[in-house]
C-alpha cells in the first residue's frame, strides 16, 4: 500500500483483542506488512508458500488471513471501507437499492467433490459466485457455491443475509434467471421487491441493459485479480474472503485517489 492507501485503511481496522483487554498474545508483524501480503497473493495469484521473502513468513500470513475469515473481520473491514465509499460519493452508508447475479468459474484440482459442480448453462466445472452488489457496484454479500446450484435456490439464502445485515434495502433488480416463486417468496418473507430487468425479444446483439450492468462491473473487477481468474481455494469460505479481499483493495486504491484529488 502506498501511505495515501494506509492513511484510509488503518483507522477502519478491526482492533486486536489484546489491544482491548481481551487477553490474547500481542502479534509479532506489523499490520501493514501483512495485509500488504495478502493484498500481493491476492493481486498476483501465488501460491501461499511462495510467498516473496520481503513479506512476513507465509504461515503467519496465512494465519492472519485464516483468522479475519473465521471472525468475519474480512468483512468487517470491507463494510467499513463501503460506508466509507458510500459517503464520499454523497451516498448513505446504507444502501436501499441492490443487483443479484451470479458467476460461475472453473475450479482448480485442489477443489474436492463435495464444493464444486457442473454449469450446463456455461459449460463450466467448478463453482459459482453469487454476489448483490449496491448501486455503485459495491459488494453487499457473496455466498460461493458449486456451480451446479440454482440461481433461485442460492438466491433465497444470499437474499436473507443481505436483508438482515442491510435492514434499508427494499429493492433488488435481478435477471430473468430469478423469476418464479423467488419473488414472491421476497415480498413476504423478507419485505424485498425483487425487479427482474427482461432482455426485449427484439434487441439483437449486444446491449447493456439498465440496472443489470452494474453488477458486471464487479464481476470485471475481480477477474482483474490473478487469485480469483480460477477458483483456487479448497474451501467456499476462503473463496468468499478472497473475494472481500479483492474489494477491499479497490476500495482503498478509490479512496486514496478521492482524497488525494481533493487536496
Amino acid at each position: 500500500m502506498t501511505d495515501a492507501e494506509w492513511a484510509v485503511v488503518r483507522p477502519l481496522l478491526p482492533v486486536p483483542g489484546w489491544m482491548r483487554g481481551r487477553g490474547g498474545q500481542p502479534e509479532a508483524y506489523c499490520h501493514r506488512a501483512i495485509l500488504d501480503a495478502i493484498r500481493y497473493l491476492v493481486d498476483n495469484g501465488t501460491k501461499w508458500r511462495a510467498m516473496p521473502a520481503d513479506f512476513p513468513p507465509w504461515d503467519r500470513v496465512y494465519a492472519f488471513f485464516r483468522r479475519w475469515r473465521d471472525h468475519a473481520l474480512v468483512r468487517e473491514f470491507h463494510d467499513r471501507l463501503r460506508g466509507r465509499v458510500r459517503e464520499e460519493a454523497g451516498r448513505d452508508a446504507e444502501p436501499t437499492a441492490g443487483v443479484i447475479d451470479s458467476q460461475s468459474v472453473k475450479a482448480d484440482a485442489v477443489v474436492g467433490a463435495d464444493s464444486r459442480g457442473f454449469d450446463g448453462g456455461k459449460l463450466v466445472n467448478g463453482r459459482k459466485r453469487h454476489v448483490v452488489v449496491d448501486t455503485l457496484g459495491l459488494l453487499l454479500g457473496v455466498m460461493v457455491t458449486s456451480a451446479d446450484i440454482g440461481d433461485r435456490a442460492a438466491a433465497k439464502e444470499l437474499l436473507a443475509q443481505v436483508a438482515g445485515a442491510h435492514h434499508r434495502l427494499e429493492l433488488v433488480w435481478a435477471d430473468g434467471g430469478y423469476t418464479g416463486s423467488l419473488v414472491e417468496h421476497c415480498l413476504t418473507a423478507l419485505a424485498l421487491v425483487l425487479a427482474i430487468v427482461k432482455r426485449s425479444d427484439d434487441m439483437r446483439g449486444f446491449v447493456v441493459l439498465p440496472k443489470r450492468w452494474i453488477v458486471e462491473r464487479l464481476f470485471a473487477h475481480l477477474m482483474r485479480s490473478r487469485r480469483l481468474v480460477r477458483d483456487f481455494e479448497r474451501s467456499t469460505s476462503s473463496a468468499e474472503a478472497m473475494i472481500y479481499w479483492s474489494m477491499t483493495m479497490i476500495m482503498t486504491r478509490r479512496l486514496a485517489r478521492s482524497r488525494s484529488a481533493r487536496g
